[in-house]
């Protein structure tokens, strides 16, 4: 069959809808426990920073007390850790506002290029390659914008769009689409089909396509090809997965069934419920343990995604976060932060009330939320926003407000050391950092 562009992108329409897709490594693993519930991982995403005005907390004499962003996590308080101080030493130097800070789980310095990229591989990649094998999908890279093509202080944006690299030349493919990533997770195998039934003629169609491509172009093209062996690999494991067979011992999930409707096609309109069908699907991949480790994109950095349903906000976060000290745009902001928040804890709390036998799911997971700036109207990394919630299997005491910011090794890459301990992934090293913290416990 002759190639052509048409041919390749009715390819790509049948077998993916979008060119970003879940990427998934797959090694070796250590087992948990036969009789105890698995620790998961989720970290989520939000671009742009935060309002440093009202983000944080303190002790005071009834215990960790919240300032208004973290509001509404007072709740699950006692299952937070918050943060202050930590950062990553590679991106205060050089140029650029936003894209040299995209390395917020690697720590390693962004490569100022417009041709190649490099970022390093990420902790929650480093994990699921080991905790991988335990589940039918080693890990989820879930957002909710597209990546974007430009170039701005010799960066490419194309930073903007991740913070999960399977490699440390190659961002894991995100999936934008809640039905496609609902299927990822829970598909019956007949989706599987169809997707191992076209992958032949996409791979055959891309190879004389690329040829005519320019560089910008080849660099998308390689994207979605890498998310093509990617995907050959998740239906690879999910078919073992469907044909293996349990004796019923040990540890099972508490949730069995979908829970929630398969959602519709395309992307939803208001933003609102986009994220929260992505929590949902977060939540549920890991209430039935499809997978542990999650990666979520709430919005890129440099986003102008909106919250039409908040009364008077008209401007996406990224025009918001540069509000120049304008009381009006800092007190909308606010309001945008504050409601991110919130709809964070609305997962938690679906989690926190999963019981999973002695501890809850809430209990058993660790869930990050964090950006790659603080004050996004200045472009400051020099702290960076940390929040996580979860108990780690036990293994960490929340309700806790730990400040870093006067110590000189405050590196945050040595927090992901602690939760990569914590996922059964013991490393001497990683990105910068060769210690991990030690005071979560």
């Amino acid at each position: 069959m002759k190639s052509s562009r048409r041919n390749f992108l009715r390819g790509t329409g049948v077998l993916l809808g979008l060119p970003w897709l879940e990427s998934i490594p797959s090694f070796g693993a250590e087992s948990t426990k036969k009789n105890e519930a698995p620790r998961r991982l989720a970290v989520c995403f939000t671009g742009n920073g935060v309002n440093p005005y009202h983000w944080g907390a303190s002790m005071g004499a009834n215990g960790m007390e919240l300032q208004k962003s973290l509001s509404p996590l007072e709740p699950l308080k006692n299952k937070v850790t918050v943060f202050k101080g930590l950062w990553n030493p590679t991106t205060v130097q050089g140029p650029g506002g936003h894209y040299p800070k995209m390395n917020i789980l690697s720590g390693l310095k962004v490569k100022q290029t417009t041709t190649d990229i490099e970022v390093g591989i990420t902790m929650d990649q480093v994990i699921a390659a080991h905790t991988g094998k335990e589940t039918p999908v080693p890990s989820m890279v879930l957002g909710t914008e597209r990546p974007g093509y430009s170039v701005d202080a010799g960066f490419t944006s194309i930073y903007s769009a991740y913070i999960s690299w399977s490699n440390p030349t190659t961002p894991a493919p995100k999936e934008i689409y809640p039905q496609q990533a609902f299927d990822q997770l829970f598909d019956d195998g007949s989706q599987r089909k169809r997707d191992k039934s076209i992958l032949d003629l996409v791979n055959d169609d891309a190879g004389a396509l690329r040829t005519r491509l320019s560089h910008r172009d080849k660099q998308k093209l390689d994207e979605y090809l890498s998310s093509v062996r990617e995907l050959e690999q998740r239906i690879e494991r999910a078919e073992k997965f469907s044909k293996a067979e349990t004796n019923g011992q040990g540890w099972q999930p508490s949730v069995k069934q979908v829970t929630m409707k398969r959602p519709g096609p395309g992307i939803p309109a208001v933003a609102e419920d986009h994220l929260r069908l992505m929590f949902d699907i977060m939540v549920l991949g890991f209430q039935m343990d499809r997978t542990r480790v999650v990666t979520f994109m709430m919005n890129n950095d440099l986003s102008g995604m909106h919250f039409a349903g908040l009364p008077g906000i008209t401007s996406g976060i990224h025009e918001l976060s540069h509000h120049a000290g304008d009381e009006q745009r800092l007190s909308k902001y606010q309001q945008v932060n504050e409601y991110q928040v919130k709809l964070w804890a609305e997962a938690l709390t679906k989690m926190a009330n999963t019981n999973e036998g002695e501890r809850s799911l809430l209990d058993n997971s660790m869930v990050m939320l964090t950006s790659s700036l603080f004050d996004g109207n200045a472009h400051d990394s020099t702290q960076l926003p940390v929040v996580l919630a979860g108990l780690g299997g036990g293994t960490i005491k929340g309700g806790k407000y730990l400040d870093y910011s006067k110590q000189e090794n405050r590196k945050l890459c040595r927090l992901h050391m602690a939760l990569m301990d914590r996922m059964g992934v013991h490393m001497g090293h990683f990105g910068d950092a060769d210690s991990a913290i030690s005071d979560l416990a």
